[in-house]
Protein backbone atom coordinates (compact mmCIF):
# COMPACT_ATOMS: atom_id res chain seq x y z
CA UNK A 1 0.00 0.00 0.00
CA UNK A 2 1.65 3.09 -1.11
CA UNK A 3 1.33 5.94 1.59
CA UNK A 4 1.10 9.07 0.33
CA UNK A 5 -1.22 12.32 1.18
CA UNK A 6 -3.74 11.50 -1.87
CA UNK A 7 -4.06 8.19 0.03
CA UNK A 8 -4.08 9.17 3.60
CA UNK A 9 -6.97 11.81 2.61
CA UNK A 10 -9.29 8.71 0.94
CA UNK A 11 -8.56 6.82 4.55
CA UNK A 12 -9.53 9.77 6.52
CA UNK A 13 -12.83 9.68 4.61
CA UNK A 14 -13.24 6.19 5.54
CA UNK A 15 -12.53 7.38 9.44
CA UNK A 16 -15.07 10.17 8.96
CA UNK A 17 -17.87 7.43 8.33
CA UNK A 18 -18.72 6.55 11.68
CA UNK A 19 -17.98 10.36 12.69
CA UNK A 20 -20.98 11.39 10.77
CA UNK A 21 -23.10 8.66 11.87
CA UNK A 22 -21.78 8.92 15.57
CA UNK A 23 -22.73 12.41 15.69
CA UNK A 24 -26.61 11.63 15.71
CA UNK A 25 -25.89 9.39 18.41
CA UNK A 26 -24.99 11.26 21.29
CA UNK A 27 -26.75 12.02 23.79
CA UNK A 28 -28.81 15.02 23.84
CA UNK A 29 -27.21 16.76 27.14
CA UNK A 30 -23.62 16.20 25.15
CA UNK A 31 -24.82 17.87 21.75
CA UNK A 32 -28.42 19.02 21.18
CA UNK A 33 -30.38 17.39 17.76
CA UNK A 34 -29.21 21.10 15.81
CA UNK A 35 -25.62 20.60 16.92
CA UNK A 36 -25.81 17.13 15.92
CA UNK A 37 -27.36 17.86 12.30
CA UNK A 38 -24.59 20.58 11.80
CA UNK A 39 -21.76 18.69 13.11
CA UNK A 40 -22.73 15.77 10.69
CA UNK A 41 -23.18 17.68 7.65
CA UNK A 42 -19.62 19.37 8.08
CA UNK A 43 -17.87 16.19 8.40
CA UNK A 44 -19.86 14.74 6.12
CA UNK A 45 -18.80 17.79 3.65
CA UNK A 46 -15.37 17.61 5.08
CA UNK A 47 -15.46 13.73 3.44
CA UNK A 48 -17.06 14.65 0.37
CA UNK A 49 -14.28 17.68 -0.10
CA UNK A 50 -11.50 15.12 0.60
CA UNK A 51 -12.80 12.83 -2.13
CA UNK A 52 -12.28 15.86 -4.68
CA UNK A 53 -8.59 16.90 -3.43
CA UNK A 54 -7.60 13.32 -3.06
CA UNK A 55 -8.06 12.35 -6.71
CA UNK A 56 -6.90 15.45 -7.77
CA UNK A 57 -3.56 15.31 -5.43
CA UNK A 58 -2.74 12.20 -6.99
CA UNK A 59 -2.97 13.08 -10.84
CA UNK A 60 -1.43 16.41 -9.74
CA UNK A 61 1.66 14.89 -7.98
CA UNK A 62 1.94 11.79 -10.02
CA UNK A 63 1.18 9.63 -7.05
CA UNK A 64 -1.94 7.75 -8.20
CA UNK A 65 -1.54 3.96 -7.41
CA UNK A 66 -3.77 0.91 -8.05
CA UNK A 67 -4.41 0.52 -4.47
CA UNK A 68 -5.57 4.49 -4.63
CA UNK A 69 -7.86 3.47 -7.75
CA UNK A 70 -9.54 0.90 -5.84
CA UNK A 71 -9.87 2.30 -2.29
CA UNK A 72 -11.19 6.18 -3.54
CA UNK A 73 -14.38 4.25 -5.12
CA UNK A 74 -14.93 2.11 -2.12
CA UNK A 75 -14.41 4.98 0.26
CA UNK A 76 -17.14 6.83 -1.66
CA UNK A 77 -19.67 4.26 -1.82
CA UNK A 78 -18.97 3.29 2.13
CA UNK A 79 -19.67 6.95 2.76
CA UNK A 80 -22.71 7.59 0.50
CA UNK A 81 -24.22 4.12 1.60
CA UNK A 82 -24.06 5.01 5.18
CA UNK A 83 -25.24 8.11 4.57
CA UNK A 84 -28.43 6.67 3.02
CA UNK A 85 -29.17 4.63 5.77
CA UNK A 86 -28.74 7.06 8.45
CA UNK A 87 -30.93 9.41 6.63
CA UNK A 88 -34.29 6.74 6.09
CA UNK A 89 -33.51 5.82 9.63
CA UNK A 90 -33.90 9.63 10.96
CA UNK A 91 -36.99 9.60 8.37
CA UNK A 92 -35.32 12.38 5.92
CA UNK A 93 -34.96 10.24 3.10
CA UNK A 94 -37.19 7.90 1.66
CA UNK A 95 -36.11 3.87 1.55
CA UNK A 96 -36.81 3.65 -2.14
CA UNK A 97 -34.14 6.82 -3.36
CA UNK A 98 -31.33 5.17 -0.88
CA UNK A 99 -32.16 1.84 -2.25
CA UNK A 100 -31.84 2.61 -6.22
CA UNK A 101 -28.94 4.64 -5.75
CA UNK A 102 -26.90 1.93 -2.96
CA UNK A 103 -28.58 -0.84 -5.52
CA UNK A 104 -26.83 0.80 -8.39
CA UNK A 105 -23.24 2.06 -6.51
CA UNK A 106 -23.14 -2.40 -6.16
CA UNK A 107 -24.33 -3.10 -9.35
CA UNK A 108 -21.59 -0.78 -11.06
CA UNK A 109 -19.02 -1.59 -8.57
CA UNK A 110 -19.54 -5.57 -9.77
CA UNK A 111 -19.46 -4.41 -13.34
CA UNK A 112 -16.13 -2.42 -13.11
CA UNK A 113 -14.50 -5.40 -11.53
CA UNK A 114 -15.43 -7.56 -13.63
CA UNK A 115 -14.95 -5.38 -16.88
CA UNK A 116 -11.26 -5.03 -15.36
CA UNK A 117 -10.85 -8.88 -15.40
CA UNK A 118 -11.94 -8.63 -19.22
CA UNK A 119 -9.27 -6.49 -19.51
CA UNK A 120 -11.91 -4.03 -21.12
CA UNK A 121 -12.19 -1.79 -18.15
CA UNK A 122 -12.05 1.36 -20.16
CA UNK A 123 -15.15 0.61 -21.18
CA UNK A 124 -16.99 1.32 -17.62
CA UNK A 125 -14.74 4.44 -16.81
CA UNK A 126 -15.98 7.14 -15.30
CA UNK A 127 -18.93 9.67 -16.82
CA UNK A 128 -19.36 13.10 -16.66
CA UNK A 129 -22.84 12.09 -16.05
CA UNK A 130 -21.44 9.89 -13.17
CA UNK A 131 -19.94 13.51 -11.77
CA UNK A 132 -23.30 15.01 -12.01
CA UNK A 133 -24.50 12.07 -10.24
CA UNK A 134 -22.31 12.28 -7.59
CA UNK A 135 -21.98 16.29 -7.19
CA UNK A 136 -26.53 15.89 -7.03
CA UNK A 137 -26.06 12.75 -3.83
CA UNK A 138 -23.46 15.12 -2.14
CA UNK A 139 -25.25 17.78 -2.46
CA UNK A 140 -28.48 16.05 -1.42
CA UNK A 141 -27.02 14.45 1.48
CA UNK A 142 -25.36 17.35 3.38
CA UNK A 143 -28.86 19.58 2.72
CA UNK A 144 -30.56 16.56 4.51
CA UNK A 145 -28.20 16.28 7.01
CA UNK A 146 -28.21 19.44 7.76
CA UNK A 147 -31.82 19.56 8.40
CA UNK A 148 -31.63 23.01 9.71
CA UNK A 149 -33.37 26.28 7.48
CA UNK A 150 -31.09 29.20 7.70
CA UNK A 151 -33.33 31.77 5.37
CA UNK A 152 -37.06 32.04 6.96
CA UNK A 153 -39.55 30.33 3.65
CA UNK A 154 -36.84 28.53 2.43
CA UNK A 155 -37.18 24.58 3.16
CA UNK A 156 -34.37 22.79 2.98
CA UNK A 157 -36.41 19.03 3.79
CA UNK A 158 -37.66 20.21 0.67
CA UNK A 159 -34.79 21.11 -1.59
CA UNK A 160 -32.48 18.27 0.08
CA UNK A 161 -35.60 15.66 -0.92
CA UNK A 162 -35.91 16.95 -4.45
CA UNK A 163 -32.00 16.80 -4.54
CA UNK A 164 -31.89 13.32 -3.72
CA UNK A 165 -34.76 12.30 -6.14
CA UNK A 166 -32.39 13.90 -9.30
CA UNK A 167 -29.60 12.24 -7.81
CA UNK A 168 -31.22 9.00 -8.03
CA UNK A 169 -33.00 9.71 -11.47
CA UNK A 170 -29.07 10.67 -12.66
CA UNK A 171 -27.98 7.51 -10.65
CA UNK A 172 -30.28 5.01 -13.13
CA UNK A 173 -29.77 7.39 -16.20
CA UNK A 174 -25.65 7.10 -15.06
CA UNK A 175 -26.45 3.03 -14.59
CA UNK A 176 -27.49 2.96 -18.32
CA UNK A 177 -24.95 4.55 -19.25
CA UNK A 178 -22.36 2.06 -17.86
CA UNK A 179 -24.26 -0.97 -18.90
CA UNK A 180 -24.64 0.46 -22.25
CA UNK A 181 -20.62 1.24 -22.86
CA UNK A 182 -20.17 -2.53 -21.31
CA UNK A 183 -23.47 -4.03 -23.23
CA UNK A 184 -20.58 -5.35 -26.12
CA UNK A 185 -18.42 -7.02 -23.59
CA UNK A 186 -22.01 -8.57 -21.15
CA UNK A 187 -23.60 -10.23 -24.25
CA UNK A 188 -19.94 -11.59 -26.10
CA UNK A 189 -20.61 -8.88 -29.14
CA UNK A 190 -17.96 -6.29 -30.09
Amino acid sequence: MPVNLPTLLTWARIVMIPLVLGVFYLPEHWLAPLWQNVAGALIFTLAAITDWFDGYLARKWNQTSAFGAFLDPVADKLMVAAALILLVQLGRADAWLAAIIIGREITISALREWMAQLGASKGVAVSFIGKVKTAAQMVAIVVLLLHVDFIPGIDLAWIGSCCLFVAALLTLWSMGYYLRMAWPELTGRK
